[in-house]
């Protein structure tokens, strides 16, 4: 494996590991995570690239070992969809894959309506995973929740969502004032736009895992969407050999 610093928007520091040789896929973490502990650490990165593909892992912002600025004029709406724009062309990837999971799903989604719109590059496929129809259409609650958790990440009730979310929080050693900005800049994407996108989509997700609402859901709404759910909840089936799997099988499917 590799690794080396790129920049984002605003020419903040992002690192970016790498693994395998191949067809370029960009594999993108949730929030509170990192390359390392959504894709490197349970061996899904292993298996995609053991597939035959150049896996790129990119910390994002306020995350792993990237920058986390506590100005808040670092964090636009959609600047994580920016930092990834930014990151295609230093590498200079004109044919390529891109997954996501939860956020990293989310901004996947936000850089294909992004690319709609103003006819930029876009991936030959695309992997959503861990993410439902209504966090990508709304999420505001979802995001409010994780407010919450990241102004005050001490005194909840035990075996709480919120108790989980900031002990997951403080094991990542997550910056709370950037990830505080980073949530203000997240923008959904209106159903009609999803129905517009005609990439070849997987979505896959934990057969328990409702946080971001009903990925059934937003497969029959995509366009060009395959559905596969696995064992697991939206913390456990990222760990799940299956995941991996699936993801690495479905890419060796013909276009």
């Amino acid at each position: 494996m590799t690794s080396r610093q790129l920049r984002g928007f605003g020419g903040a520091a992002l690192h970016v590991a790498e693994l395998g040789e191949g067809r370029p896929i960009i594999l993108l973490h949730g929030l509170f995570s990192s390359g390392e502990m959504n894709w490197r650490r349970y061996g899904a990165a292993a298996e995609i690239a053991g597939a035959g593909y150049r896996v790129i892992m990119p910390d994002f912002r306020a995350h792993g070992l990237s920058a986390a600025p506590h100005d808040a004029a670092a964090y636009p709406p959609d600047v994580l969809a920016m930092d990834i724009e930014a990151l295609i062309g230093q590498l200079g990837l004109t044919d390529f894959d891109i997954g996501g999971y939860s956020m990293g799903a989310r901004t996947l989604v936000r850089l294909l309506a992004r690319a709609k719109e103003s006819g930029g590059l876009k991936p030959g496929k695309a992997i959503i995973s861990g993410m439902g129809l209504e966090g990508l259409i709304g999420g505001t609650a979802r995001a409010d929740f994780f407010k919450r958790v990241v102004a005050r990440p001490d005194g909840w009730p035990a075996g709480s969502p919120e108790a989980f979310a900031a002990a997951f929080m403080k094991q990542n050693k997550v910056d709370g004032i950037a990830v505080g900005h980073l949530l203000d800049s997240f923008v959904s994407t209106p159903l009609e736009v999803l129905r517009g996108l005609d990439t070849r989509c997987l979505v896959l997700c934990g057969r328990s895992d409702q946080d971001n609402g009903s990925a059934p859901a937003l497969a029959l709404e995509l366009p060009n969407a395959a559905l596969v759910e696995i064992d697991g909840n939206h913390m456990s089936a990222v760990t799940k050999p299956d995941f991996g799997t699936a993801i690495a099988a479905w890419l060796g499917h013909p276009l």
